[in-house]
């Protein structure tokens, strides 16, 4: 009898010790397991501040022009691709939403916004038989001239400051 409960406290010994060294494993694998799922959560974070970097880019009114003009098109028509450029740009991007906080996301929308009414206000401000040419002339010349209309480089730094802030 007193082998049989002397094997019985040698099982509960080990099985005592298998626990207690489980617990300290586990236990230090756990901030490796959350370092590691930060870092992961960083470098998507990194990424979504650089496509919307881009999109930024893509969307500013200077490389919208330059990209899209098009030769022996309206005012009428230069707006429409315009704005569908800006529209498709934004939607492509939407998703990055997610990865970036309230106010880098809020600037994005907003410059999309401001470039779609400025588009839209200087072509209905155009005479019917205006050029796409005469349109994009207009917007340039208003980016030239006017500080606001530097939106985009704004928006830029301070996605950059977000993104440098994660580094």
């Amino acid at each position: 009898m007193e082998i049989s409960s002397n094997i019985v406290l040698g099982i509960l010994a080990v099985l005592l010790i298998a626990f207690v060294y489980y617990l300290f494993t586990n236990r230090s694998k756990e901030p490796e397991g959350k370092e590691a799922a930060n870092s992961a959560t960083r470098q998507m974070q990194l990424a979504a501040y650089e496509r919307l970097i881009l999109l930024v880019d893509r969307i500013s009114l200077p490389n919208l022009i330059s990209r899209l003009n098009q030769p022996g098109a309206t005012a009428k028509e230069m707006q429409h691709l315009l704005v569908q450029s800006i529209k498709q740009e934004y939607e492509y991007n939407i998703s990055q939403q997610i990865y970036v906080s309230a106010d880098a996301w809020g600037a994005i929308k907003n410059l999309k916004e401001q470039n779609i009414l400025v588009i839209n206000q200087f072509a209905n401000t155009l005479p019917p038989q205006a050029t796409g040419l005469d349109l994009n002339k207009f917007l340039l010349e208003y980016l030239m001239n006017d500080k606001k209309g530097a939106l985009h480089e704004v928006v830029s730094e301070v996605l950059s400051y977000e993104a440098k802030k994660l580094l």
